[in-house]
């Protein structure tokens, strides 16, 4: 059954703060295996990730925990040399020439490195550490070949109702997973 976005607006207006993925799930996986899939493992997108499981290599929770908290300080200030090194980089350039050239389907995407932490990303994100989140869980957690289909919410950092897919990133040399990949769709063009 095809839903429209006063139906999506009006379950969350009524109280709904989701919609089931799988009312969308068929569209997301269409989108996925059409589109994202034949950029997902770009070179640029697999040399960040190395790059940065390199640098963050000997982290362990505590300073993952005080990068994230630094990170949200600095979202919407003047100053953000945490973020910065995440949005300004050529894997983040390739993320936001694919989200401008999706014509207003994809809204945001980021990629994350072995720890859940974004790597490279085409906006501002509302944390760093993604590592507690299905998002990273349920993809670099499971394996090379997972993926997960989110559900229907509102999205802070994108400032609209979308779907996240994620996706497990591997190494193309060795086929082990590396990091993840978000992508988030905006609800409106799932329909």
């Amino acid at each position: 059954m095809k839903r429209t976005l006063p139906f999506v607006a009006a379950a969350l207006m009524l109280g709904a703060t989701t919609l089931q993925a799988n009312e969308f799930e068929p569209a997301m996986r269409s989108y996925l295996e059409t589109e994202v899939l034949t950029w997902a493992m770009d070179p640029v997108i697999v040399a960040r990730i190395k790059e940065q499981n390199t640098a963050h290599a000997s982290l362990d929770q505590a300073a993952i925990d005080a990068m994230d908290a630094q990170w949200r300080k600095e979202v919407g200030a003047a100053a953000t040399p945490t973020i910065d090194p995440v949005v300004n980089n050529a894997a983040s350039d390739f993320l936001r020439d694919h989200v401008d050239g999706s014509v207003g389907i994809i809204s945001e995407i980021f990629v994350m490195d072995a720890h859940g932490m974004n790597a490279a990303a085409s906006g501002i994100t509302s944390d760093y550490w993604q590592g507690d989140e299905d998002k990273f869980q349920q993809t670099f957690g499971v394996g090379p070949d997972a993926v997960h289909f989110g559900e229907v919410e509102f999205d802070e950092s994108s400032q609209r109702f979308q779907a996240q897919l994620s996706i497990t990133i591997r190494d193309p040399e060795t086929g082990d997973a590396i990091g993840a990949m978000t992508v988030g769709l905006n609800a409106e063009a799932l329909m």
